[in-house]
């Protein structure tokens, strides 16, 4: 009996013997394949890694570039009113007209500078809100107006891009007391 005939034994076909007669070859191609790929992705890894590396180090180096230069444009501003004040320093005519004039034009260069670098004045008005976030209150000193308005300006103050810088050195009108609490 043929023991592909014989009913007892499973019905083996030809794919069947062809898949397991290439399985060690198929394994391994599929094994080198695995490995080619995992090599290639590492290689990808390693290079993305590197890249982002190279950005984060020219992002850092570009940060410090603009903290040491981030006053430049200023101080480019300031050097003509320093030339000015080093001429009025040097000036021996005596003429008091002259030095009014002199001082008068450099606190104009110095008023020019400041716009150009988006410096401004904080010197709020009487009778003005109080505001903490650019104003100081010095003293609340009664006045016949509204409680937490400002009195006087002692100094004025100043902001950079809506940022104070230095807040405005006020008087405060205090709250009016009343004739009930001080019984």
């Amino acid at each position: 009996m043929n023991p592909a005939q014989d009913p007892n034994l499973p019905a083996t076909d030809a794919t069947d013997a062809a898949d397991t007669a290439a399985t060690p070859t198929d394994t391994a191609a599929q094994l080198q394949a695995a490995q080619d790929e995992i090599t290639a992705l590492k290689d990808q890894f390693l290079r993305a890694k590197a890249e982002a590396e190279n950005a984060r180090r020219r992002a850092d180096e570009e940060t410090a570039k603009a903290r040491k230069f981030a006053v430049e444009a200023m101080a480019q501003e300031l050097l003509p009113v320093k030339d000015s004040l080093e001429a009025a320093m040097a000036d021996a005519s005596g003429s008091i007209d002259a030095i009014k004039k002199g001082v008068e034009l450099t606190l104009s260069q110095l008023r020019g500078a400041f716009e150009r670098s988006r410096i401004q004045e904080i010197a709020p008005a009487v009778g003005e809100r109080f505001d903490p976030i650019c104003h100081q209150a010095i003293a609340t000193v009664p006045a016949e107006q509204p409680a937490n308005t400002v009195v006087g300006v002692l100094q004025k103050g100043y902001s950079l891009a809506e940022r104070t810088l230095r807040p405005a050195l006020v008087t405060v009108a205090a709250a009016a007391q009343n004739s009930a609490t001080a019984s």
